[in-house]
């Protein structure tokens, strides 16, 4: 007689589970027993460990995420950011004219990424486009925000070497450009780099697919790779816990990632929406197997069954639980009506991947999964997919905030002489942070498929999706981690307006955001403040700009020890652009070209650039955000861009105007001489950091117009000087060639990484 291992479970309540060792706490494994009215199977532990883990359930975050469904802007008009899709499905969806709608999200794979550099950034890749395809989007360009320890470290050679082929490997081999990131070091995230990866996806609106499994009788098709033993637990442990050299339990084993089979992967889905044969489909990332299973049930109309054995092993060892928590690629899982099935899998066979029915929908409420005859998981799908715990975590504003604070930068020693600045000048260029990252960006195919258009090191990243009319769309990621050490809340809004900044400056409208929220662990009420400082910051900042938030990801837990990374919320800013042809580059190439600084500069040090590569400091208040100046900023240079007012743009962020400067004259190999406004000394003019700035190379015929513009709106507009000659000249102080200027900015990284 075959034994059900559920009624087993039930009377055999006294049986010791290893519940702590798969990431539970007593009180939630009481409660998954309260749930069940029993103690559970072997894999139901196995699927509430890992459907309850902060990475999955967000049970420490969820109390602030809130706030995003609360502080919804009004949706624009069509083809200006209708929110289609938000929070809650695997990407967020936005309308971009045209019929079109775009797809897009940022998400982490940090504690992967340092255990293994280059599997963990690879298949970070691949799991972000396979969410891009679950909403039946074709996958178009991915990006990369990273964050690395100190440059100098060993580690950091270790690490970020790995990353970046990681990112390269998988990326190139899908045919995806990577157009846009970013690459920050900082001995915060020494032991706990950040390995943030985007994709966007285009479809047409009536291609909008949902995760859910309606329709009983609806046969459940896992299709894919075959599932190994790689990243088991990578979700409920890796993810979820600090690192600590004495517990190696914490350092399971990292997904492995194919992407050619990811390739055929994508290919395969969209021929199968293209003959619309699937009803819900879900990808299986993070909690694999017990993921798709407990979410496409619970988002359904019904229950589902499932039957284990019949799932595509390629480690024919693996026990029920290690199946169900494992997160190897590739996979995904489709709900398809039964007289569609074979034409499923007649295209799943052309594309040469593997696929399987292995359940289906049923018409009760219970998800049940059967191993061998036996029946060893009976539940409710929304107790394991949504009704995981809630933590209202303490937080408190840290003791140390108000000293960290009174430590006011605008009191550093400045440059004694104009030697001593031009000395600044090249120190700072030269930094790794703002040093050129071209030996990153070389390893990326940037303009695959042929319709990039801006690439890195542009303002944003930008794709022609429609090549007779031109529509195109922007993508820009950023956040800085010193800023929000010093004030979380104006750090986020700082991180969402520089991003906001970038894409208009490309002459993009900026739509809606996707955020990747990394910060230290949430059981510190120091650490908790911050999340929940900077999460109400960007709610706040979204609805003030007209930005909703589509969705995201949250990563906690990014300490070592006591030692937490510094708050890092990264924002990704969506535009569309009418026309590419239309949009604004980043270098200075045309002689005569006149320079003019958008914005107020004031003396606003604190978290500089200047502050960390001069002086090793970080104290004093960030910059003053002003979202209605952004938004202004932003709306001239749109305008300014759609009607060829401005040959060139570029936005004012870390280092200020002479980074900007630096990095517009060495794009277009023409150098520029500079005249300190009246009002500002040559100090404050090049390193302050003041936001809502941007300068703009305008054509000599253009000026009256531009300028008219400005004034007529109330935006502060400066002359500040010409593009001209070879050397980057502030009149009165010093003159840099740019061939001295070339050397500074682009030998740092290959000198220290190559």
């Amino acid at each position: 007689m075959t034994l059900d291992t559920v009624k087993h479970a039930a009377e055999t309540p006294d049986v010791k589970l290893p519940w702590a060792e798969l990431g539970l706490k007593e009180d939630e494994y009481e409660r998954v027993r309260e749930i069940l009215g029993r103690r559970p199977t072997g894999a139901e532990l196995a699927m509430y460990s890992v459907m309850w883990s902060e990475h999955c359930s967000y049970k420490s975050s969820k109390v602030h995420l809130r706030q995003f469904g609360e502080k919804v802007p009004e949706a624009d008009t069509p083809g200006g950011g209708a929110m289609l899709v938000g929070i809650g499905e695997n990407a967020g969806v936005v309308d971009v004219g045209q019929g079109y709608a775009v797809t897009f999200k940022v998400e982490s794979h940090n504690h992967p990424s340092y255990v293994e550099p280059y599997q963990g950034a690879a298949t970070g890749v691949g799991g972000i486009v396979r969410d891009i395809i679950a909403m039946g989007a074709r996958p178009v360009a991915v990006v990369d925000p990273l964050r690395m320890g100190d440059a100098h470290h060993p580690d950091t050679k270790r690490v970020l070497p790995g990353v970046v082929a990681g990112i390269g490997g998988y990326g190139n081999c899908l045919g995806l450009p990577n157009i846009g990131g970013e690459l920050v070091f900082d001995a915060c995230y020494q032991g706990n780099p950040l390995v943030n990866a985007g994709a966007i996806g285009v479809m047409r609106h009536e291609d909008i697919h949902l995760a859910k499994a309606s329709g009983p009788g609806n046969k459940v098709i896992l299709y894919g790779a075959r599932t190994g033993g790689d990243g088991i637990g990578g979700a409920s442990i890796l993810a979820s816990e600090t690192f600590d050299d004495t517990k190696p339990s914490k350092r399971p084993a990292v997904q492995v990632g194919d992407p050619f089979q990811e390739k055929l992967l994508i290919e395969c889905t969209l021929e199968a929406f293209a003959e619309k044969l699937v009803v819900g489909i879900q990808d299986l990332g993070a909690a694999g197997l017990s993921c798709a299973t407990s979410e496409l049930a619970s988002n359904g109309s019904g229950g589902m069954r499932v039957e284990l054995d019949d799932v595509p092993l390629r480690d024919s060892t693996l026990t029920p639980e290690e199946i169900l928590m494992s997160e190897s690629q590739e996979r995904m899982c489709a709900v398809v009506e039964p007289d569609k099935v074979d034409r499923f899998l007649e295209i799943c066979d052309k594309w040469d991947v593997i696929a399987t029915v292995v359940g289906e929908v049923t018409d009760g409420d219970r998800l049940e999964i059967f191993w061998h005859g036996e029946k060893i998981v009976d539940v409710d799908p929304r107790t394991v997919a949504h009704d995981g715990p809630v933590y209202e975590r303490p937080y408190a504003r840290p003791s140390w905030q108000d000293a960290l604070q009174a430590d006011d930068a605008n009191k550093l020693a400045r440059p004694a002489d104009a030697a001593e600045l031009r000395e600044q000048v090249l120190k700072l260029v030269a930094a790794p942070n703002q040093a050129a990252k071209s030996w990153v960006t070389d390893q990326y195919d940037r303009f695959v498929q042929g319709n990039t258009v801006l690439a890195q090191p542009e303002d944003s990243g930008m794709i022609r999706i429609n090549e007779e009319t031109g529509l195109g769309v922007a993508i820009a990621t950023d956040g800085n981690g010193r800023y929000a050490k010093l004030d979380p809340y104006k750090g986020a809004q700082l991180a969402l307006a520089e991003s906001y900044r970038n894409v208009a400056a490309s002459g993009a409208k900026p739509l809606a955001i996707s955020d990747c929220l990394n910060f230290g662990s949430p059981e510190d009420p120091d650490v908790m403040w911050q999340f929940a400082e900077a999460v109400r910051g960007l709610a706040d900042g979204c609805l003030e700009l007209g930005t909703p938030v589509t969705g995201g990801n949250v990563s906690l837990y990014n300490q070592t020890g006591e030692a937490a990374i510094h708050p890092t919320p990264v924002v990704a800013v969506l535009g569309v652009i009418d026309d590419v042809a239309r949009r604004t580059p980043m270098a200075f190439k045309e002689e005569g070209q006149l320079l003019y600084l958008l914005g107020e500069t004031r003396e606003e040090f604190g978290g500089s650039a200047w502050s960390q590569v001069v002086h090793d400091h970080l104290g004093g208040l960030p910059p003053e955000v002003d979202l209605g100046r952004e938004k202004l900023l932003a709306d001239i240079l749109i305008s300014a861009s759609r009607d060829g007012m401005i040959d060139a743009a570029h936005d004012l962020s870390d280092g200020g105007l002479v980074q900007a400067v630096a990095e517009s004259c060495l794009r277009g190999g023409k150098g520029a001489r500079l005249i300190v406004p009246d009002g500002l000394d040559a100090f404050t003019f090049l390193f302050s950091e003041s936001a809502g700035r941007a300068v703009v190379a305008v054509p000599r015929s253009e000026e009256l117009r531009f300028t008219d513009m400005c004034g007529a709106r109330g935006l502060p507009v400066t002359r500040i000087g010409v593009v001209d000659g070879d050397a980057v000249e502030v009149q009165g102080e010093f003159t840099l060639p740019l061939s001295e200027l070339r050397e500074a900015h682009e030998g740092t990284i290959p000198g220290l990484f190559a």
